[in-house]
């Protein structure tokens, strides 16, 4: 099996974005607001959403499940209040959730928190629970940065995020380290923003010692790392500076990264310098890159062709990415998988 550990609804029906706009609107203009029961999309505009989209070209590339979560950029935290928010996580993940019910061979959903700027992170649970408990979410997003770009949060070992990681090891969940879109002119959204946020995160686990808190505490950084892999030797050495122990002891128990790399290179460099253990596929289809290579004549976010050619990797290591890493990361999502091979 291929389980592609990082996708989003991307082409959810258009009525989605429209209440979305309307609710930014009534943020200003009360009298805008939309209701919830507003929004009208029905099972057969989830069906074509999905099966003329995602389905097909996971279909055309040979993956057989994704872990489904919102379109992070539309997450946009930084907009509104908690309340905002929250309204719109819940919207959001119910769509992922129907998702994963007309698709159940498909698609599983992870869930978007209604995390907002200055907010205690606690105010996420009663979503978080009811995304687990109710929607069967195997996993969760984690946003950093909920000020899109100007990050006002304390780095993710404050004891601030202590209640969600609480919550994550009582589920026995893992976290994407995920942000959201940048407001700030200086950073693109998936360009900049994206990769930067990897890299911050990256750096701010080697700083603190959260792990020493929570030692079953799972995280994946998605897009290969950001810049990490290929710095490692830098890692390495502040890490070294800052009296910490070896990455392989201070981190790779419980930091994970994707395939989320497009180019062969990239994937490469990613599996010479990143154990295997700590490697999950996943592809961010259809995300932030979505034409076609011209020196492959393959699209960007066909990610399986790159694990498939590489040099590196063994049958063995190749099964590990594509499925074995995954079921033990996730844990809900091996138990979900084994009981319906009975």
């Amino acid at each position: 099996m291929i389980i592609d550990c990082h996708g989003h609804y991307t082409t959810a029906p258009k009525a989605l974005e429209t209440w979305r706009n309307q609710q930014i609107a009534g943020i200003q203009a009360p009298a805008l607001m939309p209701k919830v029961s507003n929004l009208k999309i029905s099972d057969d505009e989830l069906r074509e959403s999905i099966l003329s989209n995602q389905l097909r070209l996971m279909t055309e590339r040979g993956l057989d499940l994704t872990l489904f979560s919102p379109r992070a950029s539309f997450m946009a935290h930084h907009i509104g209040d908690f309340q905002v928010s929250s309204t719109w996580a819940a919207i959001c993940n119910e769509l992922c959730y129907r998702v994963s019910q007309l698709f159940p061979d498909n698609f599983v959903p992870v869930a978007m928190l209604p995390q907002s700027p200055g907010v205690n992170p606690a105010t996420c649970i009663p979503e978080l629970e009811k995304c687990v408990k109710e929607y069967g979410n195997v996993g969760l997003n984690l946003n950093p940065d909920p000020s899109g770009g100007h990050w006002t949060s304390p780095p993710l070992t404050d004891r601030a995020w202590y209640p969600i990681y609480e919550k994550m090891v009582e589920f026995d969940i893992p976290a994407m380290i995920h942000v959201s879109t940048s407001c700030n002119a200086c950073f693109h959204t998936t360009g900049a923003h994206y990769i930067n946020a990897d890299t911050t995160a990256l750096m701010q686990l080697i700083q603190g010692d959260l792990f020493k808190d929570f030692p079953n505490l799972r995280f994946v950084i998605p897009h290969g790392g950001g810049a990490a892999p290929y710095h490692w030797g830098r890692y390495r050495g502040l890490a070294q500076e800052l009296k910490k122990p070896l990455l392989a002891e201070h981190l790779l128990n419980n930091i994970y990264f994707d395939t989320c790399v497009y180019h062969q290179p990239g994937i490469d460099l990613l599996n010479t310098v990143i154990p295997v253990k700590n490697v999950l596929f996943a592809s961010e289809m259809i995300g932030a890159v979505r034409g076609i290579d011209p020196e492959t004549g393959h699209y960007f976010d066909d990610t399986k062709r790159y694990i498939e050619a590489s040099k590196i990797l063994s049958d063995t290591d190749r099964q590990q990415i594509y499925e074995g890493n995954a079921r033990r990361v996730f844990p809900r999502l091996d138990a979900l998988l084994t009981a319906r091979a009975g």
